[in-house]
């Protein structure tokens, strides 16, 4: 029988955005190094069952697991960092566990007891926690939000009591802080942080390990007094300044010594760490004296970078490899509307990405670039919606001037991207699109064969509309072809242009399998076709 998991449970606390999703990130990283076997959950606060339907523009992109979870962000970090496929197990929001109680209530599994926060929801959380630990040595589970959020109470009080029940000799609390800098006195301040472990041992929980966030590099001392004021031993506490790349973030947390701690704390047999493969991808990511490129990003979601986060990671990861210093720049789709705004857009971009999306918002002016980058040869990486208007743009291109896509004009005649089968009347329900692993067959001969080396793909999926099939006898016409499709021959997959350097575009989000250490084919493809435009 194996031995059931020990757990590191991460909070945090002063703000949001501090980086928990990082932190647990680097954590596993490091013990992973140890040759642990670690697995990571992100439990979410908000009442949404998944983050299918959460607004992109505020919570961040929407992450895609193999088995088709729609996730939050971070475990995004949480791949890319451990290099591991994680699965539905690691993303658990309220709504998920809330509808599960009620379900149960519903169906008589309480016997007439009186359904409460203690001890039904919390016991449920745990379940869903305690599930996802079988079969890994280490389990670490990020809490989000901020202590003394209203809603986050119930996700607290569920690992003070996890924490009992398993023994506390078998989980570690890591508590994760901002340290403000003030210019005027030339001072950190550890007040906000002395506040919030205060207000976390209110809850019933005394921090093990204090992780401490901060613009730049604390003053002496601030280790010495977060450790007396926060009763947390000086060799517990990491100081944890902003880092050039957030790929360094482990490195800056082993050289503190806190995986070490923690492999202590609970008594875990790990070997030396091997972060050689790391070290690596650090030193290539802060390299110097590269060639400089930018690459436009025409999007819809300008808010922050969040929204497309797994993609310029990706974009990163291939440009890192490449030995280029890239630079990202945004181009607002809604400000598309003629060769001139793309002209002007575009001076200075060696190539163009068209990312994903839903809404009708700013679909012309990403279905103008891809008509620009067809005609003008510039390289081209369309994903999902930047395959569907691709598609548009190539016919339109022909000269079918009202060709679209059903999500931008039902009624219209000429509908080259429409609804999938079986997801009519389903646009506004969450967990209904297509969603997670398929396969894929490409051409041979094709750009993208060679671009991945191989014939046989899976890749991670989340869409509702589709190439429309009447039309692709006419794709060699308008200057396209589909070079992989599902292994029945039904759905297009990719599309690349014909007598193009570099025009790909795929049905499915490739960023979601990109690693800082093996970074997708199709980035790295686009990337060196970026590197070779003059």
């Amino acid at each position: 029988m194996a031995k059931p998991a020990k757990y590191i449970f991460v909070s945090g606390g002063v703000l949001s955005g501090l980086g928990k999703g990082i932190t647990a990130a680097s954590i596993g990283n490091l013990l992973k190094a140890r040759g642990l076997k670690v697995n990571i959950q992100k439990c979410d606060p908000y009442l949404n069952v998944d983050a299918g339907l959460l607004n992109p523009r505020e919570h961040g992109e929407c992450f895609v697991t193999h088995d088709g979870a729609e996730t939050d962000l971070d475990l995004g970090h949480y791949e890319r960092f451990l290099d591991e496929e994680l699965n539905s197990d690691s993303s658990l929001m309220s709504g998920r566990v809330l509808l599960k109680v009620i379900q149960d209530e519903r169906n008589g599994l309480y016997d007439g007891e009186d359904v409460q926060i203690i001890p039904h929801l919390t016991g449920e959380i745990q379940k869903f926690i305690m599930h996802a630990s079988k079969g890994f040595d280490v389990h670490i589970v990020e809490i989000g939000g901020t202590v003394g959020d209203y809603e986050q109470l119930s996700f607290i009080e569920a690992i003070r009591e996890l924490g009992l029940k398993v023994g506390r000799e078998n989980c570690a609390y890591v508590h994760v802080v901002y340290l403000p800098y003030l210019g005027a006195s030339n001072e950190t301040k550890t007040k906000p942080a002395q506040n919030s472990v205060r207000e976390l041992r209110g809850l019933g929980i005394a921090p093990d390990v204090l992780v401490a966030r901060s613009e730049k590099k604390a003053n002496a001392g601030v280790k010495a007094k977060l450790s007396l004021f926060c009763g947390v031993e000086e060799k517990a506490v990491a100081l944890l300044p902003n880092a050039a790349s957030i790929y360094e973030v482990p490195l800056t947390l082993e050289d503190t010594g806190i995986a070490d701690v923690l492999c202590e704390r609970l008594q875990l047999k790990a070997k030396k760490p091997d972060l050689k493969e790391w070290r690596g991808v650090v030193k290539r990511a802060l390299a110097t004296n590269k060639r400089k490129i930018t690459v436009g990003v025409v999007a819809k979601y300008m808010d922050n970078s969040d929204t497309y986060m797994s993609v310029f990671e990706a974009l990163k990861s291939a440009a890192m490899w490449e030995d280029i210093d890239l630079k990202i720049k945004w181009i607002d789709a809604e400000k598309i509307h003629s060769v001139k705004d793309l002209e002007k857009a575009t001076s200075g971009v060696a190539g163009i990405v068209v990312p994903g999306g839903f809404g009708t918002r700013g679909l012309e002016g990403k279905i103008k670039a891809a008509s620009y980058a067809l005609e003008n040869k510039l390289p081209y990486l369309g994903l999902c919606l930047g395959l569907q208007m691709a598609v548009v743009a190539a016919a339109r291109n022909s000269g079918i001037k009202n060709a679209t896509s059903e999500e931008l004009n039902p009624k219209s005649k000429e509908l080259v991207i429409s609804t999938m089968a079986g997801q009519k009347g389903k646009e506004r329900t969450g967990g209904t699109m297509r969603l997670g692993d398929y396969p894929c067959q490409i051409a041979k001969g094709s750009l993208a064969a060679s671009v991945y080396g191989e014939t046989k793909i899976t890749e991670r999926h989340r869409h509702r509309y589709e190439c429309s099939n009447s039309y692709r006898k006419h794709y060699e016409a308008w200057g396209i072809t589909a070079s992989g499709t599902s292994p029945d021959g039904h759905l297009v997959e990719i599309i690349e242009g014909v007598d193009h350097p570099f025009f790909l575009a795929s049905q499915f989000h490739p960023e979601f399998r990109s690693r800082p250490n093996r970074p997708h084919p199709m980035f790295k493809g686009f990337i060196a076709a970026c590197k070779a435009e003059k």
